[in-house]
């Protein structure tokens, strides 16, 4: 039995790999839009706010696999067919944003209302006073969820193997189908896992750290 192990590793390794990819693709999705709703939620445009609010609760609210069933399947019907791995990417990335908007949400509220107030009365547009300071104090304190939200996005990859993208799971239930070594395969999988997130997990520890140390 534990002879076939390294050839187990190999192929959940290639698993890995698009698991890795799925996660950057839609923690890069997840990160612009968020961050593109807490800002809009922060002006003044009509609308704007219950626009944001009913976003987030939309995704927020519905499961992830629900999402990308939604996107793998339903886009079909008025002619868009996106491939396994894009339609992971787009589908976690849009539930992500949904996340991401209320932490930089909480990370704007962290920073004293004085201090837009003492940009705007030099001078600073509101979208200047964001950028230069709101957002890079707001920053200090979204990273620790932020990473966190990482975290949970590399282990939510696995519903991609519902709409057959190879990421791990899907190379874990192959391997299972052929070989029946049910336990030993995702012993593996757990394994890999932990290899992932652990490396995230501490730096989350030293990011609350360093924010104490900085409050």
């Amino acid at each position: 039995m534990f002879e076939r192990v390294p050839y187990y590793i190999g192929v959940l390794l290639k698993g890995a790999t698009v698991t890795v990819g799925i996660t950057l693709g839609a923690l890069a999705i997840a990160l612009a839009l968020g961050l593109a709703l807490a800002v809009l939620r922060t002006t003044r445009l009509p609308l704007a706010r219950p626009f944001v609010r009913s976003w987030v609760e939309v995704f927020r609210d519905i499961p992830p696999l629900t999402q990308l069933f939604i996107i793998y399947f339903g886009l079909t019907y008025v002619g868009i067919r996106l491939d396994p791995f894009t339609a992971a990417v787009v589908g976690l990335g849009l539930n992500g944003s949904a996340y991401c908007a209320e932490i930089f949400r909480s990370g704007f509220s962290a920073v004293h209302h004085g201090q837009r107030e003492a940009a705007a009365s030099i001078g600073m547009t509101p979208m200047r006073a964001m950028r230069f300071v709101v957002f890079p104090q707001a920053f200090r304190v979204t990273l620790p969820p932020l990473a966190n939200y990482a975290i949970g996005l590399i282990k939510d990859t696995a519903v991609a193997s519902a709409v057959a993208a190879p990421e791990i799971l899907f190379r874990a239930r192959n391997l299972t189908s052929e070989t029946f070594e049910t336990p030993l395969i995702y012993l593996l999988v757990a394994i890999l896992y932990f290899c992932l997130t652990f490396p995230i997990a501490r730096l989350v520890d030293r990011l609350e750290a360093r924010r104490k140390a900085w409050a």
